[in-house]
């Protein structure tokens, strides 16, 4: 048996990244036993409909009880609530980990509720759609993509590289961060990405009676890829910006000083310093690719027919 096998693993949450997990987790024959937990009814159903696992639970306490490793897919502000609804039955020895997108408060609470022999470990598998639901996981979701753990100082080490050697065989590429810096890092390369979305997509919508609904029905690559990001899951990123204010207030403040600039040097024709900043900008998008994070396919990576 390899270092990265779990004899039962339960799944907290069957939203897309909790199906996904369990698609992965079935394809690479990684654990013995899939135990789907959620509150809703209504996504348990689906996710036994679709074969998501071998049982199926509404109460927390119920699914984690015979669990080796943890894993809570469900918004960050949730934590503490379902911390406490799992600790009296969590088994010693049993890792607890999570796939939210902010990682510090994540620790705080379940550090605070959970006992002390559960071995906790935070993660985050930067990965997802905007799409939400049993039905919209695929098993391919983490192949190539960055799975951050951020465990607490003095941690566990045997815990840590089975959970890192677990997301590795899912097909992830695995980096050790403190949680802070996490936090500070998605910040800008996620979270204020998606405040900047969820407004200047509210502006449009604030225009569609003056422009007689032209917003929507001329929408072009730039504001058709703002309203992809804005259709993610509401609770969620709500959650997010919640848990992550400190970060992402500084994001903030340090992106309305370049927008000041930019909106001077637009105002100034300043021409020289415009390109400048689209040239950078360029070579940016040009680094993603080569890491690859994205593809190089025009039209923002979507498929044509020939």
């Amino acid at each position: 048996m390899s270092d990265s096998h779990f004899d039962t693993v339960a799944i907290v949450g069957i939203g897309l990244i909790g199906s996904s997990l369990a698609r992965a987790v079935a394809r690479g024959k990684l654990v013995g036993r899939i135990v789907i937990a959620d509150r809703d009814v209504a996504a348990l159903a689906e996710a036994e409909r679709l074969g998501l696992g071998q049982a199926y639970e509404s109460d927390v306490a119920d699914a984690v009880k015979d669990a080796d490793l943890v894993v809570l897919c469900v918004p960050v502000g949730a934590m503490e609530a379902i911390g406490k609804a799992m600790a009296p039955t969590l088994k010693p020895g049993a890792i607890v980990s999570d796939v939210g997108s902010v990682k510090a408060s994540v620790l705080k609470a379940l550090s605070a509720t959970l006992p002390a022999h559960a071995h906790i470990i935070p993660g985050h598998p930067v990965a997802g759609t905007e799409k939400s639901g049993p039905g919209a996981g695929f098993a391919s979701l983490f192949d190539g993509r960055w799975c951050i753990l951020t465990p607490p100082e003095g941690g566990d080490a045997a815990a840590v590289a089975k959970l890192k050697g677990f997301w590795a065989a899912i097909g992830a590429e695995v980096e050790m961060m403190d949680a802070a810096h996490h936090d500070l890092v998605l910040a800008i390369t996620s979270h204020v990405p998606h405040l900047i979305a969820y407004n200047i997509v509210g502006t449009a919508s604030d225009l569609e009676t003056v422009t007689d609904s032209e917003v929507i029905k001329y929408s072009a690559g730039g504001f058709r890829d703002f309203t992809r990001i804005a259709a993610s899951d509401p609770t969620m990123w709500r959650d997010v910006f919640l848990n992550n204010k400190e970060a992402v207030l500084e994001m903030l403040g340090r992106f309305t000083e370049d927008l000041t600039a930019l909106q001077r040097a637009i105002r100034w024709g300043d021409g020289d310093a415009l390109f400048e900043l689209f040239t950078r900008t360029r070579e940016i998008r040009r680094r993603i690719i080569d890491a690859g994070q994205d593809s190089a396919a025009p039209d923002f990576g979507r498929p044509h027919e020939e």
